[in-house]
């Protein structure tokens, strides 16, 4: 694992990359260049894990999605985060954690779209009942 520094980082360079994120990144690339900025402007440092390998403890895992030891356990329990055990603790593949943040992002964005189209099919059904009066 390799930690990087963070606190070396010009404010004027973070919001020159949160200017680019907005401007230019694709919905993926702007999903990590926003978490690595937040994490940059919080004073927090980056590591780097080798994800193939590496695994963590369910209170790290639940740090690094920022919920709760008990929700984590609620979701390894209900299978949509995959753990293996060693001896009587868990343990999560840092793969399998990209997997389930990556999936949950998607679900994310799909709903945001969703409750947008919704939202304009609401809008145009209204405009057109008002103009039929």
């Amino acid at each position: 694992m390799q930690t990087i520094q963070t606190s070396s980082v010009p404010v004027e360079q973070l919001k020159a990359l949160a200017q680019f994120v907005q401007n230019a990144a694709g919905p993926e690339l702007r999903d990590v260049l926003l978490s690595v900025s937040r994490c940059i402007s919080e004073g927090a440092d980056l590591a780097v894990i080798e994800a193939a390998s590496a695994t963590l403890t369910p209170a790290e895992a639940a740090e690094r999605l920022g919920m709760s030891r008990t929700h984590l356990y609620k979701l390894l329990d209900r299978g949509e985060i995959v753990a293996h055990r060693v001896g009587r603790d868990r343990r999560i593949r840092v793969a399998d954690l990209v997997a389930f943040e990556e999936q949950r992002q998607s679900d994310r964005r799909e709903l945001a779209e969703h409750f947008a189209k919704q939202r304009q099919t609401r809008d145009a059904a209204v405009d057109e009942v008002a103009d039929l009066l």
